[in-house]
């Protein structure tokens, strides 16, 4: 059991270390990737829609099909 433990910490360990030297290049000043436009460091971040919150007293009025869609909607 220790052995395949002692395994699996070796291959994270490997795998870690990997992925540390791919970011690295990508955040490389000297990247082409980079220069290119191709790689962008902060991307835009996408905005929800959020319509207005129904209020206590139009829910109240709203029929349970209404209700219905308006949970739909949100899944």
């Amino acid at each position: 059991m220790t052995e395949e433990n002692n395994e699996v910490l070796m291959l994270m360990k490997e795998l870690v270390d990997r992925v540390k030297a791919l970011e690295q290049q990508v955040y490389d000043k000297d990247n082409l990737l980079m220069k290119s436009g191709m790689v962008v460091v902060d991307s835009p971040r996408p905005s929800m829609g959020v319509s207005a919150t129904p209020t206590t007293e139009s829910v109240s009025n709203m029929s349970w099909d209404d209700i219905h869609k308006m949970v739909e909607n949100i899944r």
